[in-house]
């Protein structure tokens, strides 16, 4: 089941990027545009990770995060406008895990929600799988002891391998996971870097395997 995240900010067109964003991502997205709205969907949803605004237009993400630190360890990020020292202090003393100035790249907004859903549940920055061995922080793969230099959407594909091994992924899922867009029909991109990361792990013994209709799977060769 995919992590659920709560977003509590009011700014609509905010709202609407990271909304979009993290639905790509495979999460699922709660959304409050107030600090009573936030805690009615914590306290009826129980999500995994809150993305939390301080300013709001009926009071202080601060105060909500003091709040819900009283009973809870979700992961709290805070984005806010607010970047000066002084605030991200606060934040941080207020219970937040991590805290985001306006404007951020959407990319970095991403990572850090991966890293505080992976502390969260304890999973490993470092994934083994045979011969193969990803270091998720860094993007370092190594074959059979060997670095291996891979471009970002092999990068990409792999590490949605490994961290899935025997599940299969449909192309539509993994066209919008790594370039981020439908496929609108065309799969040749998939299908290219599909080939080319085959042949870089097969002396790993593990391949990709096309699964007439359904799609790819990785496993062992």
């Amino acid at each position: 089941m995919s992590a659920t995240i709560l977003l509590v900010e009011d700014n609509p067109h905010i709202m609407a990027v990271n909304r979009e964003t993290l639905l790509l991502e495979g999460y699922r997205v709660l959304e409050a545009e107030t600090v009573t709205e936030g805690r009615v969907l914590f306290e009826n949803e129980n999500p995994d990770l809150i993305i939390l605004d301080i300013l709001l237009p009926d009071g202080n993400g601060l105060q909500l995060c003091e709040e819900l630190r009283a009973g809870s360890n979700v992961p709290i990020l805070f984005v806010t406008a607010l970047g000066h020292n002084k605030e991200i202090i606060a934040g941080l003393k207020a219970g937040g895990d991590d805290y985001l100035p306006k404007p951020y790249d959407i990319d970095v907004l991403v990572t850090r929600v991966e890293a505080l859903l992976r502390r969260a549940v304890n999973v490993p920055d470092v994934i083994t799988k045979g011969g193969i061995t990803m270091n998720i922080p860094s993007s370092e793969v190594i074959i059979n002891g060997e670095k291996l230099r891979l471009p970002q959407n092999e990068l990409s594909l792999l590490r949605i391998f490994m961290q899935n091994e025997d599940k299969v992924f449909t192309e539509e899922y993994l066209y919008g996971k790594v370039w981020g867009q439908p496929t609108a029909g065309d799969n040749q991109a998939i299908t290219v870097a599909v080939s080319r990361l085959r042949k870089k792990i097969a002396p790993a013994f593990y391949d990709i395997e096309k699964v007439r209709g359904k799609g790819y799977v990785f496993l062992k060769s």
